[in-house]
């Protein structure tokens, strides 16, 4: 008896060493590189964020023209989100999927749709604190725990969504929850259109200004329903699974050109509608779907019984 249970601990020491000793010999170079700009990208999103906090450098000179740092910081979130989408379509074209691509994207993931977007949204608020001094010590904690949310809850949708995903992407119609990238575009396409309103030269309209307060007064609200989009189990659909594979109607044809002549007549305000109107697309399909069931069931319940003849 004592053998046999030697031999059993020796059989799963020897195991535990096995598997000590396995390392990771290979990875897919191009689409990790692609990857790795994704959380660069993020990194320097946050950079900017920072430098668009101090109250002495607020935008850079480019070509001898300024160029907001928080702009700059929100066009960094965009290029992570390029990088986001092209590395996984880089791996399934060269066929070289694998767990470590998978785990890399949504490390890279937290830094640029977690971090830099709660960071941006913290230092973008910091500078609008104008109330009484010992009220805006509790406004500041309200940001920070704003900014605390959107970071836990975007790590949270990237853990259960590399536990419920399948291998297979193509066959992904929805996702189970706001995807973090959008979510980041939200809160980044929100400082865009609020730098572009607020021009430098002072001509503003009565509606810029009506926009960019409202901007900054609902952000933090907005991030915090953000990060509760984010795991929640409300569907968004995969726009490009199921809008742009495949033969399509005209009319959709017709939906993408003006979309795309909107995003290049106005980049900053068409990206504030696109992003938000998706993100609310879900709630309010949710809404009406309870809304729906609740009617039906209330129809069954008054409906009288069916006679059943003898």
């Amino acid at each position: 008896m004592t053998e046999l249970n030697e031999n059993h601990e020796n059989g799963q020491g020897g195991l535990l060493q096995a598997v000590r000793k396995r390392r990771l010999k290979y990875i897919s170079i191009l689409p990790s590189i692609v990857t790795l700009m994704n959380g660069i990208c993020g990194f320097a999103a946050v950079v900017f964020a920072a430098h668009a906090g101090r109250a002495d450098i607020v935008s850079a000179d480019i070509y001898g023209k300024p160029f907001p740092y928080f702009t700059a910081a929100c066009y960094m979130i965009f290029l992570a989100m390029l990088a986001d989408m092209l590395d996984g379509r880089i791996a399934r074209i060269s066929k070289s999927t694998s767990s470590f691509g998978g785990q890399l994207d949504s490390m890279c993931d937290v830094v640029s749709f977690g971090m830099a977007p709660a960071f941006l949204m913290l230092k973008f608020m910091e500078g609008k604190i104008n109330f009484n001094p010992a009220f805006n010590v509790f406004v500041y904690r309200f940001f920070w725990l704003a900014g605390a949310i959107y970071l836990g809850c975007a790590a949270i949708r990237l853990a259960r969504f590399n536990v419920e995903n399948e291998e297979d992407e193509s066959s992904h119609n929805s996702f189970l929850g706001l995807p973090s990238p959008a979510a980041a575009a939200v809160v980044a396409s929100f400082i865009i259109l609020h730098q572009y309103l607020i021009r430098p030269d002072g001509a503003q309209t009565l509606l810029s200004v009506a926009v960019s307060r409202t901007i900054t007064v609902t952000l933090p609200f907005i991030t915090v329903g953000l990060a509760v989009l984010m795991i929640s189990r409300i569907r968004y659909p995969h726009l490009v699974n199921i809008y742009l594979r495949g033969q399509k109607p005209f009319s959709s044809f017709l939906w993408t050109i003006a979309a795309i002549y909107l995003i290049i007549y106005s980049f900053e305000i068409a990206s504030a509608i696109i992003f938000f109107a998706f993100a609310s697309s879900g709630v309010v399909k949710w809404l009406y779907g309870r809304r729906l069931a609740h009617k039906n069931a209330v129809e069954e319940s008054e409906s009288p019984p069916v006679a059943i003849s003898q």
